[in-house]
């Protein structure tokens, strides 16, 4: 059995997802596994032979609504579509002062064939609106591009990741830097979207029963129609929402994790002195019910551990497997270089879940502020990197990971080291897509995924 450590010290990127790896023999780095990277003429992403890419879309080109495509895509997936196509929704990260990267002509105003009664936040009368949301891109895999690209969400704040859902839905989550901007409509919410290939905007409702807070990312327990949800504050909580029926979350109960004889638990570790908890430990979890979980004042998460929440560090990244919900804590840790935790529900409501310290990283080479994370259709993962210190490397790149525990390499952001984000593959597996957060281009790759 590998140990934690042993995992850490030689695959350090693979963060999430991890339930197979944990009982692997020990992994090595095989950062060649699909051969060296290959410089790209273009100056754009670099691949290994025999991996080609296409630019699918490009910030500031025309979408087929006639808007502009939104700048700083985020967190995404990809559904079937008809005919044999791909629809991707993909998350915006816009907030209201990122006017140069909005999708209309003049950001400081609502166009006027924008429907109000669909934009969610159209600001004092169509003046300063927002413009955060969601494109949907239509993709064609026999020709290797896209057809089509739309607004499919109009009008929110700072969409950052998010989940798919198993009926062809993508929950985005809004990660405002203000919740108490007295402008505007209050933002902080998650919204559904349907992975429609049709052109037009979808009403923007809130899912108000889902809380109100800086959300990150969620993940569903298909067994029990559960869905947890993440915070992105360093003092965090980690949230639950049991609906009243499955495949419903307007309706229903959210709740805060607590540890079980432990209340107001501090599992950040921020003190270096701090001993607990340590990495397996293995705590009982219990859920605390959240009252008005609208919360105008943004303490959600300062009423919570006070009625006994534990507090996390920056819940980001969450991944539903067969072992367990993963969940990433950014800058969780003494060096805040980043912990996975791993939560293993009872499967009834009314029994203690088991929260695990997967893995806490001690080394600035490991674990590092991780991001957005995909399975791959070899059984592994695909990782993307975010380099928070703009010192630590001059690119960024896609890792892969292989059901032994073996990291490799993907692709390369041959320009700089902005983000990754978003990677997710085509349901028949051929096609991996990705964003490059700051260049505002959205990439589909392909090549003999065979190899791995």
């Amino acid at each position: 059995m590998t140990s934690r450590r042993t995992f850490l010290a030689t695959s350090g990127l693979a963060f999430l997802g991890l339930q197979q790896y944990g009982r692997a023999k020990a992994p090595a780095r095989n950062f060649d596994l699909l051969g060296p990277m290959q410089a790209d003429p273009a100056g754009l992403l670099d691949l290994p032979k025999g991996f080609s890419y296409r630019v699918i879309s490009k910030l500031g080109d025309r979408m087929s609504d006639g808007f502009k495509v939104p700048g700083k895509p985020d967190g995404m997936a990809a559904f079937p579509g008809p005919d044999g196509q791909v629809v991707l929704v993909c998350n915006h990260e816009l907030s209201l002062a990122m006017t140069g990267l909005g999708p209309y002509d003049n950001n400081l105003e609502l166009p006027g064939n924008i429907d109000p009664a669909l934009n969610y936040d159209s600001g004092d009368a169509g003046r300063e609106p927002h413009f955060g949301g969601t494109s949907n891109i239509v993709f064609d895999p026999e020709k290797g591009e896209a057809v089509a690209q739309f607004l499919s969400l109009a009008g929110t704040d700072r969409n950052c990741a998010g989940g798919p859902m198993p009926w062809g839905t993508w929950i985005t989550c809004e990660e405002p830097e203000d919740l108490l901007t007295p402008r505007g409509r209050r933002h902080g919410w998650c919204f559904e979207v349907r992975a429609t290939a049709e052109p037009g905007l979808q009403k923007a409702e809130p899912l108000k029963a889902l809380g109100r807070f800086r959300h990150e990312a969620v993940a569903l327990d298909p067994s029990t129609g559960i869905l947890y949800l993440t915070e992105d504050r360093t003092d965090g909580l980690l949230y639950r929402f049991v609906p009243e029926k499955k495949q419903d979350f307007t309706a229903g109960k959210l709740q805060a994790l607590a540890v079980v004889d432990r209340p107001k638990a501090d599992l950040r570790n921020y003190d270096p002195k701090a001993k607990w908890p340590a990495e397996g430990d293995v705590l009982k979890a219990e859920w605390i019910d959240m009252e008005n979980p609208e919360a105008p004042l943004d303490d959600l998460r300062f009423r919570g551990f006070d009625a006994g929440a534990a507090r996390f560090a920056r819940g980001e990244g969450i991944h539903f497997t067969d072992d367990g919900i993963f969940i990433c804590c950014t800058d969780g840790g003494p060096a805040r270089r980043g912990q996975l935790f791993r939560l293993r529900p009872s499967g009834a409501v009314d029994k203690p879940d088991e929260l695990e310290l997967f893995l806490q990283s001690t080394e600035n080479d490991l674990l590092t502020n991780g991001d957005n994370v995909c399975p791959g259709p070899w059984g592994g993962l695909v990782i993307c990197e975010d380099l928070v210190d703009a010192s630590f490397a001059k690119h960024t790149h896609l890792r892969g990971v292989t059901p032994e525990g073996q990291v490799f390499t993907i692709a390369r952001n041959a320009k700089n080291n902005s983000e990754f984000a978003g990677s997710c593959f085509s349901p028949d597996g051929k096609w991996l897509f990705a964003n490059l957060q700051g260049l505002g281009y959205t990439v589909a790759i392909t090549g003999p995924w065979e190899k791995i």
